[in-house]
Formats: C-alpha cells, structure tokens, sequence
C-alpha cells in the first residue's frame, strides 16, 4: 500500500520505518519538500521511503497518518490539501497538547470537543479515525515490547476506515481484542484526556515504556 506520512518527529520516524518494514511504500511530508529530517530518514529508509511536500505526501498516499504536532495538526492537513485527502482514512496520532505554560502541558481543547473532531469537521470527506495516540510511538509499532496484553483505542465515523486501521494494527502485532472500538469521532475527547495521566505518570515513574490494560470484571 502506498502510505503518507505527515511530520517529520520522532513519531512519524518510527511509524514510516515500520511501514517500510513491513513493505509499504511510505512518503513522508513535511512544510517543504527539502526537509533534512525527511531526506535523511529516506536514505536511511531505502527503496520503498520518498519524501515531499505536506501536499505531495496526502497526493501520494492511498492512507494518511497525522503525525505532527497538534498545535499544528489542522495547519498541516490544510496544506496536504482537501482534494488531495478526499475518501481517505486519515489515521491521527496527534494529541492536543498546549505547552504555553511549561511543564505538564494541558489540553487547548477537550470535554466538549476534541482535535480529532476538529480534523473530521475541517475535511469532512475524509474519514478521520484516532487511534495510538495513548503511548510511546515504540509501543505503537511493537506492542510485544510490553510483557503483557494491554490496549489501543478507535474513534472514528466510518466503519470501512476502522477496519483499514485494524488490519495494519494487526500487521504492528495488535491482536485483536487488544483494539478497543469506542466508537464514532466524538470519543476521541476520551482518548485525548488519557495524555494528561499518561504524561504524570510518565513523570513519576521516569519510565515510558508502558501502557494501559483495560481490566474488567466477568
């Protein structure tokens, strides 16, 4: 599958590599089709890695992964362009972190709202799904890491956009009850609330190495 990455970070570093690896063809985009980290990501990559514009990536790519900032998420997809994500599944892992007033950063939006809603509002024939936003970018691409089942989230409107994403969560190594549906755009307010106790506990333990286990009564 042709596969656009947006952003250039550590996050969009480690899910272009591992979609390299699993033998996608990835583009990673970028504010400018020079982008350094970008090219140097490609040679390191090899053949089936290419680079670009925000633009060129979202033109490139049959599946699209958010992966930049969120401060500039909404920014960003308006530069990849609306035609140029028109029916697909936009995949965001951004979190709406506001860190204007230093360390723990909180949430610019939240409750009655959140920046995936925003994505699925501002490009409406896109299908937004939020998912692995909930941890470490390691974790995403290799849920074995940990030494026990633990989970990810979807949020999202579109079933068939839903199950896109669940097939390549499967081919990072989710098994399948490990993927939580919570069910359509408006339940990304929830997935985005964890990164305020993900990031404490980050803090407390110096270790960001885990993730979260959904245990339930039977």
């Amino acid at each position: 599958m042709k596969i656009a990455v947006l952003g250039t970070g550590m996050v969009g570093e480690t899910i272009a590599s591992k979609l390299v690896s699993l033998g996608h063809e990835v583009r990673m985009g970028s504010r400018t089709a020079t982008n350094e980290k970008a090219a140097a990501w490609v040679k390191k990559a090899g053949a089936k890695a290419s680079a670009g514009s925000f633009s060129d990536a979202a033109s490139f790519g049959e599946l699209v992964f958010n992966c930049t900032l969120g401060s500039g998420s909404v920014e960003a997809l308006v530069m990849a362009g609306e035609n140029n994500l028109e029916g697909k599944t936009i995949i965001d892992i951004s979190n709406p972190l506001d860190f204007s007033k230093g360390m723990p950063p909180s949430l610019f939006v939240g409750n009655t709202d959140s920046l995936g809603e925003q994505l699925q509002r501002r490009f409406p024939r896109a299908h937004v799904v939020k998912a692995l936003n909930t941890m470490n970018c390691n974790i995403m691409v290799n849920p074995r890491l940990l030494p026990d089942t633990h989970h990810t989230f979807l949020a999202g409107n579109d079933a068939g956009a839903k199950a896109k994403v669940k097939t390549l969560l499967a081919q990072f190594g989710w098994k399948d009850d490990e993927v939580l549906d919570l069910g359509d755009i408006t339940n990304a307010r929830g997935c985005e609330s964890v990164l305020p106790i993900w990031i404490r506990i980050w803090g407390a333990t110096k270790n960001g190495a885990f993730n979260f286990k959904i245990v339930a009564a039977k």
